[in-house]
């Protein structure tokens, strides 16, 4: 097993990474407030993981109350978190409860943000159970759902006690599921961490055909650079915002599609293209460059290039954007290879052009 720190002062957690950790109550137990949890989790995972979870708890004197919500993006909506709200209330937990999410990035996102609302706040651990959640979304207390007009519009910002990433769940993940983790790994290496960025070039077929040793290094390494950017900038005031490379282009193609069409690491994968386009018409990457961005992605078997909404429908959904400020639109793209910056000043007919040159 390996730790990391999440270094926020008072509010510090860990994030254990490793194998056969579902079982270890012990890894569970000095974060928890009472002797009592909740977990939430979804009829995908439930069936598959749940019981190891729950007995090793019960067995160390915790009391445990459960609640599996409708699997997949379209259900990150009020009604559904709705339904965690109703078990927390019918079970009579109390704010000192701490809610377990365990589950892949919708129910991470929807745990902790229930966990933030019910009596103004409730401890809550993340249990990643998908290779994007492990790397990404349960690192950092961003919550939310989603809104018709946009995803992920209403959330808090809500950290975790502790992240506890077992591999050993990626075993039954899909291989379309792990492919979407894939293109989160390959922004850290896009964003910041240029090392990190050939050795996926060296190592990606490795990661795609589940290579223990190839996954827990991929997956500490993100984590670490996450940790790092969250530490730094924990609101998004800055820096954080450059880990949403892709996102903006990405988050157009769910809402417009309909949530749950593409997954989400797959629209990130076709905006990190659109994004990559656009840095490329403003003279920072070289067609070489695009070229490197498109095989890592091809390799992972993830999409690159956009469904064809329209160049309007897409300015239209980015305006939406948590990025967008005083009505301008800032954009996360690459100066080189290896470091993103945030852009605010790109001209409509470029950011139009990039559009559809990576749409089909």
């Amino acid at each position: 097993m390996q730790t990391l720190t999440v270094a926020l002062a008072d509010r510090a957690y860990p994030i254990h990474i490793g194998r056969g950790l579902l079982g270890r109550a012990e890894l569970i137990l000095p974060h928890l407030k009472t002797r009592r949890v909740a977990i939430v989790t979804n009829d995908t995972v439930g069936p598959l993981y749940l019981e190891v979870l729950r007995t090793a708890l019960e067995q160390a004197g915790v009391k445990v109350s459960t609640v599996s919500l409708p699997d997949g993006e379209a259900f990150k909506d009020w009604e559904t978190l709705n339904r965690i709200f109703d078990m927390l209330l019918a079970e009579r937990c109390e704010r000192s409860t701490t809610l377990v999410a365990l589950g892949g990035g919708v129910v991470g996102d929807m745990g902790g943000f229930a966990a933030a609302c019910y009596q103004r706040g409730m401890p809550f651990i993340q249990i990643p159970t998908t290779l994007l959640a492990q790397v990404d979304s349960s690192v950092g207390g961003k919550t939310a759902i989603n809104h018709p007009l946009g995803k992920n519009m209403i959330g808090a910002f809500y950290q975790p006690r502790l992240v506890l990433a077992d591999i050993d769940t990626l075993a039954t993940l899909p291989d379309r599921e792990l492919s979407a983790g894939l293109a989160e790994v390959i922004k850290y290496g896009l964003i910041r961490d240029p090392v990190f960025l050939e050795w996926l070039e060296a190592n990606l077929d490795r990661l795609v055909v589940r290579d223990p040793d190839a996954l827990a290094y991929a997956i500490e390494r993100s984590c670490r650079n996450k940790a790092e950017v969250v530490v730094a900038d924990e609101t998004e005031q800055g820096e954080r915002a450059l880990l949403n490379l892709g996102h903006t282009f990405g988050h157009a193609i769910e809402t417009g599609l309909g949530y749950g069409e593409w997954l989400h690491g797959e629209a990130v994968a076709a905006g990190t293209l659109m994004a990559a386009e656009l840095s490329r018409r403003l003279g920072w990457l070289s067609d070489a460059d695009v070229g490197r961005i498109e095989a890592l992605f091809v390799r992972a078997k993830l999409p690159v290039w956009g469904p064809s909404l329209g160049a309007a429908r897409y300015l239209e959904l980015m305006s939406h954007d948590k990025k967008v400020e005083a009505g301008r639109l800032r954009l996360v793209l690459l100066r080189e290879l290896g470091r993103a910056v945030i852009h605010g000043d790109a001209a409509q007919a470029e950011l139009v052009a990039a559009i559809e040159a990576r749409c089909r």
